[in-house]
């Protein structure tokens, strides 16, 4: 993926908020006594689908319908976020839309995706048979296979990241979580867009590793499971696109425990009464673990969604 300018970003961002406005980014008082920092929430989850990925999803239509005349249609893999925003956008282009997603998904996310009137395939065990489904059904139907990572997407996603540069001067570190990895490229796309000095820190649960594993040594490695709260995050193996840019553009890649993400989705609760799902709540739960270091500094967290199941809400809010 080659570098954007940032005209190249700003005409995006104009495609995004033809269809949604900017979303907010508050400093919270409560987040900072608990850090012990400046802490800014950008809050993706309050986008017309409760998360980032709506913002790629109407830049990568815009940009396929633009450049596909022949279009009979797109197929895709996800967890459900990817998914909603590929619907949203393809609803308002009359573009039919195939959704394939692992088997025991989350039951809001396919419910949401249902409503905006895809055709939700369930297969395989994990995100990346999911993937291997949607390629097979790309070649079967004619389908127009939409990867989790394109440039197109990315360069709608960095929409947030001009947002809260914009708005928030001199920023020392934003974290941000990982899954096929668009949320943290945009992020170190419109950072140097904008020249600024921002460290850009990535995370990962403890349970899919695979990125941290891959930035750490320097070349893409995969992990045998992705068993994590933060659905989101559920990668086994890392976008090789998405790998050159972050293994060069962020600080770091943090990890964090299955507990601290739950702690981290209550807390979110607590001092800010925002709903986070895991992959959401996964930036604030590294800055936790982090808040020594980061000490004094000012300092923002990406939450990247807010579309929980109930059930699994309610125990996590419960301690459970």
């Amino acid at each position: 993926m080659h570098g954007f300018t940032l005209d190249d970003l700003e005409r995006a961002a104009r495609q995004v908020y033809q269809v949604m406005p900017p979303t907010p980014q508050h400093a919270w008082p409560l987040l900072a006594q608990r850090t012990g920092c400046s802490v800014w929430v950008k809050h993706e989850n309050h986008t017309p689908t409760g998360a980032f990925k709506v913002r790629g999803g109407i830049t990568f239509l815009h940009w396929l319908v633009h450049t596909q005349p022949q279009l009979r249609g797109i197929v895709s893999a996800t967890r459900g976020n990817h998914g909603q925003s590929l619907a949203l956008a393809a609803r308002a282009h009359g573009v039919r839309t195939v959704i394939v997603v692992p088997r025991g998904n989350s039951v809001e996310k396919n419910a949401a995706m249902a409503a905006f009137g895809v055709e939700l395939v369930e297969h395989g065990r994990d995100f990346d048979e999911a993937r291997e489904e949607a390629a097979r059904l790309a070649e079967r139907e004619g389908l127009y296979l939409v990867p989790p990572f394109h440039p197109a997407l990315v360069k709608g996603v960095a929409s947030y990241g001009l947002e809260l540069f914009a708005a928030v001067a001199d920023l020392d570190a934003v974290y941000v979580p990982m899954g096929c990895g668009s949320g943290v490229c945009a992020l170190i796309a419109a950072r140097d867009a904008l020249g600024v000095r921002t460290q850009v820190i990535g995370v990962v649960a403890e349970q899919a590793p695979a990125a941290k594993w891959s930035f750490d040594s320097g070349r893409v490695q995969e992990s045998a499971t992705a068993d994590t709260l933060a659905d989101g995050m559920a990668v086994r193996r890392p976008v090789p696109e998405a790998f050159a840019v972050y293994a060069q553009g962020a600080a770091r890649i943090v990890a964090v425990s299955e507990a601290q993400i739950a702690e981290a989705m209550a807390v979110y609760y607590r001092d800010t009464h925002n709903v986070a799902e895991g992959a959401g709540a996964a930036a604030l739960a590294a800055l936790l673990h982090e808040r020594q270091a980061m000490a004094g500094k000012q300092v923002a967290v990406v939450l990247s969604g807010g579309n929980v199941d109930w059930p699994v809400y309610a125990k996590v809010v419960n301690g459970h």
